[in-house]
């Protein structure tokens, strides 16, 4: 009896909504922000290395860069906004890795990721690409949000977390209510009520 072939290996996910999405080369045609809230709501910031009884979702901290985003920028259109909103997108396919692991992982991840956020971006007609200044705009929004986190869910000290991150210039009390914990199902309708507050004209 001839040897039984292995199977070709798959480099696809299938979504919720019935999309199959191809992890090598997205199309933006296979992507739902229903699939994308799901997925966020229930990947967890952290390693899920957070205080409270529920995980403290990618799609919560989400919501945060863009509430900070949104605070320290008021002119911020709209479609800066949204993008703020969807810069961790690609993690309800990839999972939300910490840092270290991504260093680890070098080219590889970066590109995967670049290409679902690429395809993402197009889906909802925003620039494939960020452009430069808003995405410093919005990586200062997430390096802050991380701070906070960092500081009031993952048990780091105020001096670690401004050695990992830096201090943002921000009212930590003020951003408090952002950081409760909440259910998947609660943080995926708050995740979905702003991006179609922010999608629509």
């Amino acid at each position: 009896m001839a040897p039984r072939k292995p199977a070709a290996s798959r480099a696809w996910q299938r979504m919720l909504s019935g999309r199959r999405l191809d992890l090598l080369d997205p199309s933006p045609l296979d992507i739902e922000i229903e699939d994308i809230a799901h997925g966020l709501a229930r990947v967890a910031r952290w390693n899920g290395q957070t205080h409270g009884p529920s995980i403290f979702s990618v799609a919560q901290h989400s919501l945060l860069v863009e509430h900070i985003a949104r605070s320290t920028h008021p002119d911020l259109p709209r479609q800066c906004l949204l993008t703020a909103l969807l810069h961790d997108a690609p993690e309800y396919v990839i999972g939300d890795m910490i840092s270290p692991f991504k260093a680890v992982l070098g080219n590889t991840y970066q590109g995967v990721e670049s290409r679902l956020l690429a395809a993402i971006h197009l889906r909802f007609s925003l620039p494939a690409r960020t452009p430069g200044p808003l995405e410093k705009r919005i990586k200062t929004a997430d390096r802050a949000a991380a701070f906070i986190e960092a500081v009031r869910l993952a048990h780091f000290s105020v001096a670690e977390a401004e050695q990992f991150f830096g201090r943002p210039d921000l009212r930590l009390d003020d951003l408090d209510p952002w950081l409760v914990p909440q259910s998947p199902d609660e943080a995926q309708r708050r995740f979905l009520q702003r991006f179609f507050e922010l999608e629509a004209p």
